[in-house]
């Protein structure tokens, strides 16, 4: 194995090991540095109807949810803020105006993972979160 596999494998250890906020922030500093602007690939369709019966429900069980944050109560906007900064990257006047017009979307599709993680923040700092399954 060559020295600059080693180091490929290396980054991608390092990487598996960040959170979902560490690797947003990666993704900022990386477009910030490199002057271009990441975008998600469109996610494929099936070519073929999934399975009717008991398969087809289970296929139809949610990974990709809408995050939306549905209230924050005045003695905790402060923090609410804060951590709408952090989820959606936006600056504070954005985030603030945000939070002040709730129920507004953090997040139009995020995977369960990063869905759950980013309702316990805004719960922990006083909001509240409602999760939508697509």
């Amino acid at each position: 194995m060559s020295t600059q596999e080693k180091d490929i494998e290396k980054l991608v250890e390092t990487l598996s090991q960040l959170s979902v906020l560490d690797m947003s922030k990666l993704k900022t500093a990386l477009e910030d540095k490199w002057g271009v602007k990441a975008a998600a690939a469109a996610p494929m369709m099936m070519a073929a109807p999934a399975a009717g019966g008991e398969a087809g429900a289970e296929a139809k069980e949610s990974t990709e949810f809408k995050v939306t944050l549905q209230e924050a109560p005045v003695d905790k906007k402060i923090g609410v803020i804060k951590v709408v900064r952090e989820v959606t990257g936006l600056g504070l006047k954005e985030a603030k105006e945000l939070v002040e017009g709730a129920p507004k979307v953090l997040k139009e599709s995020a995977p369960k993972a990063e869905a759950d993680e980013i309702s316990k923040k805004v719960s922990d700092a006083g909001g509240k979160v409602v999760l939508a399954g697509l």
